[in-house]
């Protein structure tokens, strides 16, 4: 059988001082029993296939072949390894230091000793992509992760960074959802308080209705905020609530049109109570309250445009007629209260 092959090392760098963990490639290392760089041993090595070995760097300098070596003899191809005089580096921020689980967020990490980096880790998983923009400041993407807390590392041939610094870290955050809106329909004209319960609002940066901000909002707890509708066409408005965990599903809010009134049949009665008075006018459907004057009155929708209301009781002269719905109080009209004849 002919000796080991060796193919390519990586990383092919590493700190004067030794303990880089380097992977080499080749064939023919079944039964290997010694791994050298240079001329001196690896500080431990291990067989990971045929094909595959992981070893331990010895301290060194320069540049040095790695040679693999079994009872077949020893490879004799020229793969280098190159030790670098190199400090550890260090991770001092994370900005931003929050984003969503999924992953995806562009971090920039200020720090020192960055170049040569050859690893970028989140708790310990590989980021997708990272550049090295100077020996202070390296450019990365977050991978996937569950919420929560995840040590930062930046891996050189000096070494790797401490996991454990309280600066170099990032805030993995929940997806946020809205599971209700309340009231969930208002005026067209906005201006309505609305109350939206879910989840993970904390740290909520934007509140959207049909993708228009909210004037204001308050973040009450992880599970409630208080805001305040912008104006909209009437119909369905989706809305979101977008924190550094991403955006929610939209959940629905309803904008009104505000009701109107154009005419009342008939106009007068008696001035005690039980006429049947039809109100027509628009934007009647939601009614929920019909009053002469400040009397509330029995009534019934009947269509868009059309109520019956039964008057309440009440003195003679005239009162002012209106009806109420989520969107607001419609225009007055007057009702004439007519005294019964004296005998």
């Amino acid at each position: 059988m002919p000796p080991p092959v060796v193919s390519a090392v990586s990383p092919d760098q590493g700190s004067t001082s030794g303990g880089t963990v380097v992977t080499v490639t080749g064939v023919g290392f079944t039964g290997a029993f010694l791994v050298r760089f240079g001329t001196k041993p690896a500080a431990s090595f291990t067989v990971n296939s045929d094909t595959q070995i992981t070893a331990v760097t010895p301290s060194g300098t320069g540049t040095v072949n790695v040679i693999v070596t079994s009872d077949q003899g020893n490879s004799t191809q020229q793969v280098p390894f190159t030790y670098v005089s190199a400090s550890q580096p260090t991770v001092t921020s994370v900005s931003p230091s929050q984003g969503p689980t999924v992953g995806g967020t562009a971090v920039t990490l200020t720090g020192t000793n960055f170049t040569g980096a050859t690893a970028v880790r989140f708790d310990g998983v590989n980021a997708p992509s990272f550049t090295v923009n100077s020996a202070t400041q390296i450019t990365t993407v977050t991978p996937a992760h569950a919420a929560g807390a995840a040590p930062v590392t930046v891996t050189t041939p000096g070494g790797t960074s401490n996991p454990g610094d309280p600066n170099a870290y990032f805030f993995y955050v929940a997806t946020p959802t809205v599971s209700t809106v309340a009231p969930g329909s208002g005026t067209t004209a906005g201006g309505t308080a609305v109350t939206l319960t879910g989840t993970n609002f904390t740290g909520a940066t934007a509140v959207r209705f049909d993708g228009v901000n909210a004037p204001s909002f308050t973040v009450n707890s992880a599970t409630q905020i208080t805001t305040v509708t912008p104006a909209h066409a009437a119909g369905a408005a989706p809305v979101t609530v977008t924190t550094p965990g991403g955006t929610s599903s939209p959940s629905t809010y309803i904008y009104l049109s505000q009701p109107t009134l154009t005419s009342l049949t008939p106009a007068q009665g008696p001035a005690g109570s039980g006429t049947v008075v039809t109100l027509s006018g628009t934007n009647l459907t939601t009614a929920t309250a019909v009053r002469f004057g400040i009397a509330l009155a029995q009534f019934v929708v009947v269509s868009p445009t059309r109520i019956e209301a039964v008057t309440p009781p009440g003195t003679a002269g005239s009162v002012t007629v209106t009806v109420t719905t989520p969107a607001g109080t419609s225009n007055g009209l007057p009702y004439n209260r007519v005294a019964a004849p004296g005998i």
